[in-house]
């Protein structure tokens, strides 16, 4: 064919597709919802957004700008030609037994492989709840508690590195030592292994490297989901990218579990459980899902352990890195909430409350101030920015006020909901800790009332957190 019937066939092709959007943006059902004008017609205002790094600035400056009079929100906004942003954590939603599903933005975050799945970007609704059933008693706060011991020793070295820190006359980077902190505590509560960014200041192995390349790349193609499969078998010989870095996480994860499997076989042979092993530190993550694996009533496969572990390091380490950053940000940019908070400290330290350098994860929860301190840290910082997308069903649903039909993908961004007056009032914008104390003080109703727009990082890492931070 000659060459300049392939380029009128491609101008045909796009201008077709263009008349298309035009088109439907002009007689869908939800034109009148507000929004940019470019994304009634197109993800790319979306995607732009995106990848400049802005999105959740953006996604507030929306709902402000197209607020009717009286309020200080509009409910619903449009981000994509049927993209909405919520202000609300509807429940038809993301409430326990919705029947949403995710929408493809989450293929982003997976294997391309249909057969290859992780727990977060599962859009199998039963599946999903399968897996969660089965390992969320792994996530429960008394199991976490056992793996404070890591914590410990992590918590010990980090504090000698600050020590050498401050007596230098270098920069320090908080953010940083927060993310090397924060991943060897995760390799340690997961692995019995920290990963070593701790005693050498930089990263190992390129893991810190791998997660950071893959997280935008995620993020990015899963707008235009179509494109991961072919986008991956390209990205993933590509030293750096971020399916590069997505293959280095499960290859890192698959030879933590092969290493460990070699070692409980061995174990087994000396006559030794998995309680006895030879370096006296508890069990671990790993161990927990491996023994579940042993037992064919709790139904763990191979490969629940393998995602599982993936999981861990992908969705733990660098949230609670985050997190750690905004709670120091924000304590140094108030001095009166910092002067409070070692107040608390020392007080509860001469009382014998608490332990002089050290303070226990059952101590912390006892410290009213600081736990305020930490719930305003993330909500001023979430560590998600954008709206976990859901599709709604077959029918329709009516949502803030407005009917969207099916297909339509619907998602509150954390940041939101955290920065909404009408929930948080006129200082929303502010770091003020005795929010949470006063609303305690109020009553319950008070308290549970701003906690349904509290929406920081999913529960599990949440408590990760409390017990690193």
């Amino acid at each position: 064919m000659h060459p300049i019937f392939l380029l009128y066939a491609a101008i045909a092709l796009v201008v077709a597709r263009a008349l298309y959007a035009v088109l439907a943006a002009a007689l869908s059902p939800t034109r009148h919802i507000p929004g940019p004008f470019l994304a009634r017609f197109t993800r790319l205002w979306y995607f732009y957004s995106v990848w400049k790094g802005q999105a959740e600035k953006d996604n507030i400056r929306l709902h402000r700008k197209y607020a009717k009079h009286g309020q200080f929100y509009a409910p619903i906004v449009r981000l994509g030609p049927n993209m909405y942003s919520i202000i609300e954590p509807d429940k038809q939603v993301y409430g326990v037994g919705s029947k949403m599903r995710k929408s493809d933005w989450y293929e982003g975050w997976k294997h391309p492989s249909p057969d290859r799945w992780t727990m977060f970007p599962d859009r199998d609704i039963k599946r999903h709840n399968d897996t969660r059933k089965k390992f969320q008693n792994l996530y429960a706060l008394s199991t976490l508690k056992s793996y404070e011991k890591y914590v410990d020793d992590c918590a010990n070295i980090f504090q000698d590195k600050l020590g050498e820190l401050a007596s230098s006359d270098e920069y320090v980077d908080m953010a940083h030592w927060f993310q090397a902190y924060a991943f060897d505590v995760i390799g340690a509560i997961t692995y019995s292994k920290r990963f070593g960014f701790l005693d050498q200041g930089k990263d190992v192995d390129g893991i810190m490297q791998a997660l950071d390349s893959n997280m935008p790349y995620s993020t990015l193609v899963g707008i235009y989901a179509w494109l991961h499969p072919y986008l991956y078998e390209v990205l993933q010989r590509i030293p750096g990218s971020g399916a590069a870095g997505r293959q280095k996480l499960m290859n890192f994860t698959q030879m933590n579990k092969e290493t460990r499997e070699a070692q409980r076989r061995t174990w087994d042979l000396e006559g030794k459980g998995v309680e006895e092993k030879p370096d006296g530190t508890p069990e671990d993550f790993l161990d927990k899902l491996l023994d579940m694996k042993d037992d064919p009533q709790k139904g763990v496969t191979d490969y629940h352990c393998f995602i599982m572990g993936l999981s861990n390091i992908i969705a733990g380490s660098d949230t609670t890195a985050v997190s750690l950053s905004s709670v120091l940000y924000y304590l140094i940019k108030t001095p009166r909430a910092m002067q409070k908070l070692r107040e608390e400290i020392s007080w509860r330290t001469e009382q014998g409350l608490c332990e002089a350098d050290r303070v226990s994860f059952q101590d912390s929860q006892e410290m009213k101030y600081l736990q305020a301190c930490i719930k305003e840290g993330l909500r001023l910082h979430a560590a998600v920015g954008l709206p976990l997308w859901r599709v709604v069903n077959e029918g329709g649903a009516e949502i803030c006020g407005e009917f969207l039909p099916a297909g339509s993908e619907v998602g509150i961004n954390g940041w939101v909901a955290h920065y909404n007056q009408d929930v948080w009032g006129p200082d929303a914008d502010e770091f003020r800790p005795e929010r949470w104390i006063e609303a305690e003080e109020e009553g319950r109703d008070k308290l549970r009332y701003l906690e349904t727009y509290y929406l920081p990082v999913s529960h599990p890492h949440h408590i990760l957190f409390t017990l690193t931070g």
